[in-house]
């Protein structure tokens, strides 16, 4: 990665979180977000989980589609919707459901 988008890159991320960090101190921000790299990684783990499992009916979306790949499963599969969350709890011991991904 070149400097300069090294440098845009820290600016967007400052963007993005001095409206979060709004009047909060460091050690509050701090947990704060410790707390959204958590659920993220809870997010990220149950999603990869998930498609996992699905293999090869792993569903394909869009690059610009505003929906995770699982919703699309989901969507299309209601009848083993909870036969599959069955599975994935044997995986990994808990379900995110895909629009809180």
């Amino acid at each position: 990665m070149t400097e300069h988008k090294q440098k845009q890159l820290c600016k967007t991320r400052w963007a993005i979180a001095d409206p979060l960090c709004g009047s909060l101190d460091a050690d509050d921000f701090r947990d704060d977000m410790l707390w959204f790299l958590f659920l993220r990684y809870l997010s990220d783990n149950c999603e990869a989980a998930a498609l996992k499992e699905l293999g090869s009916d792993d569903p394909k979306v869009d690059a610009d589609a505003k929906q995770v790949p699982l919703a699309a499963w989901y969507a299309a599969n209601t009848a083993d919707e909870l036969a599959f969350e069955k599975q994935i709890r044997r995986n990994v011991h808990y379900v995110i459901p895909p629009a809180h991904l």
